[in-house]
């Protein structure tokens, strides 16, 4: 058996793929190793997904995942991964390689990942050949949900929105100026929280301000993360990611002032694999031990 995992900061897709071509889909917590130790990995692995799997059979685990990006990182999750999957050989990768695989198959383009957070890449179709780093929630992460969290609690906390909108947020989100900023900056996974308010963002983007605001965190991540590799306007720009998928038709509107060329925009890479993996799960099947 082959398992497939796609690991944001919010969630993990999983898919399992036996010598039957049967696939099995799951769902769990999700993993950065930059704010989750390994430790609390194996316990999430173990409560959310090894009751529902036969997890003693899954003999190759290709693993992409948000913080994967060192050899340090991966190696966090790879040792978690052993402790509960004992009978498998595993390979961990940037959740960015698993998007352009998952967008472009073994085809070039500049891939997106707009969610929880964002990156981005140039793949030749086989490799990631450049990365615009991300700098994370802090520093980076345009137009992902993190960053639009951060713009829109900016306003709201210095009294710019309409009455209507600040009114509906406090009546169903009642958070008072300290609860924000101890989330923010004491709590643990600051990007989740600030990235957790985009449903009544969209709910409320037909409002001048907001689209304004939601335009405005789009134009950066152009900017700042694809406008900057060689030769971008060559390239079909594709995206992947629940916050891209959402404002799918906004991001298409800004990407065109610039003659940029979009493709796919989807809501997680994870179909994609799974055709790219395809070919690895026939090889195995000649081995004994699948």
């Amino acid at each position: 058996m082959i398992l497939i995992a796609d690991s944001g900061s919010t969630k993990t897709d999983w898919v399992f793929l036996d010598k039957g071509e049967n696939i099995q889909r799951y769902t769990t917590t999700g993993f950065n190793p930059y704010y989750v130790p390994g430790e609390e990995m194996v316990n999430t692995i173990e409560k959310e997904l090894v009751p529902f799997i036969d997890h003693q059979n899954v003999r190759y685990i290709y693993y992409y995942g948000s913080g994967c990006s060192t050899e340090k990182k991966r190696f966090i999750v790879e040792e978690a991964l052993e402790k509960v999957f004992r009978n498998a050989s595993i390979e961990v990768y940037h959740d960015l390689l698993g998007a352009a695989r998952g967008l472009f198959l073994n085809q070039p383009g500049i891939a997106c990942i707009i969610g929880t957070g964002s990156n981005s890449c140039l793949y030749d179709g086989t490799s990631i050949i450049e990365n615009i780093p991300s700098l994370g929630y802090f520093f980076g992460d345009e137009g992902s949900g993190a960053y639009i969290g951060k713009l829109f609690f900016s306003s709201l906390l210095r009294n710019e929105l309409p009455l209507n909108i600040s009114d509906d947020f406090y009546r169903r989100h009642p958070l008072g100026l300290e609860d924000i900023l101890d989330a923010v900056y004491n709590q643990p996974r600051p990007n989740r929280f600030l990235s957790s308010f985009m449903e009544f963002i969209l709910e409320h983007h037909e409002e001048p301000i907001i689209h304004e605001l939601l335009f405005h965190a789009l134009d950066d991540f152009i900017q700042e993360q694809v406008m900057k590799y060689t030769g971008y306007e060559n390239h079909v720009v594709s995206c992947a990611g629940s916050v891209g998928f959402y404002l799918r038709a906004l991001f298409r509107e800004v990407a065109e002032q610039y003659d940029i060329k979009v493709g796919e925009i989807i809501k997680d890479p994870v179909d994609g694999l799974i055709q790219y993996h395809k070919p690895d799960l026939f090889r195995y099947i000649g081995m004994k031990e699948f």
